[in-house]
């Protein structure tokens, strides 16, 4: 009986939590400007503040563990523009090493001064696997819009981690 106790202990030491909130890293959001004035320093701060909002939003949905990845780290992984965007697995091997379950990797395509695209997709780390395809349209650039695609954002990734994890959302009063 001690013994089945003994290998019982020794199999919950060293297995996974059942129930740990989901780890999520979110990279920096990359800018892709077609427009006839690219580059812009307004665009290039308005497409930095992208990352920090969006883990704040992932954050206040649920309970779910934002991982921060260097961005040495993201630059040494990524072979140009768009790299990480399109090669789930590399973006996959950038998150297994701090232990993360989830990588939000994003762009954002401006085409017109218009309009512009939030896009991310959500990367099982486990499976090296692209697990959702987010596009989201921000029409200008004011910061209540893009606060706005930034949650429509949030609550779509969410969704989807709740739906491949069975994990449940953070109740609110």
């Amino acid at each position: 009986m001690k013994l089945i106790g003994l290998i019982l202990l020794v199999y919950l030491a060293f297995s996974d939590p059942v129930n740990a909130d989901p780890r999520i890293a979110v990279l920096n959001f990359e800018l892709l400007d077609d427009t006839l004035l690219p580059n812009l320093p307004k665009e290039l701060t308005h497409t930095a503040a992208m990352k920090p909002l969006l883990e704040q939003a992932i954050s206040q949905l649920g309970d779910y563990e934002i991982v921060q990845i260097s961005l040495n780290d993201q630059n040494a992984a990524t072979a140009g523009k768009g790299y990480l965007f399109n090669f789930n697995d590399v973006a996959a091997k950038l998150g297994k090493q701090p232990g993360t379950d989830w990588v939000v990797v994003g762009q954002h395509s401006k085409h017109s001064f218009l309009y512009s695209y939030l896009m991310a997709h959500l990367v099982d780390v486990k499976t090296q696997n692209l697990a959702g395809d987010f596009p989201i349209e921000l029409k200008g650039t004011d910061p209540k819009v893009t606060q706005r695609g930034i949650n429509a954002l949030a609550k779509k990734l969410t969704a989807r981690i709740m739906l491949l994890t069975d994990s449940s959302p953070k109740t609110t009063p």
